[in-house]
């Protein structure tokens, strides 16, 4: 990990509940993800480090799991800044 990405070193979504910030191998209900998703984006709210996560995510256009925040959707529909 480079120096650059030392603030995912104090991100909340590490440890046992990292499961909720990406969808499971299996079928997932709509009421489930949502649910899922709810509770990754509480945990998002109070993290330290959610700004340069969703900074990141959206730089390298992640295509999979709650970033800082937002989801695969949410973070398509944000502006890529130079």
């Amino acid at each position: 990990m480079s120096h650059l990405d030392d603030w995912q070193l104090d991100a909340l979504c590490r440890g046992n509940h990292a499961y909720l910030f990406f969808p499971p191998s299996t079928f997932e209900r709509k009421d489930e993800r949502e649910r899922r998703e709810m509770k990754a984006k509480a945990i998002c709210g109070v993290c330290p480090v959610r700004q340069p996560c969703s900074e990141h995510a959206i730089q390298i256009r992640e295509p999979f799991g709650i970033w800082g925040g937002l989801t695969e959707v949410e973070r398509r529909t944000v502006p890529l800044v130079s």
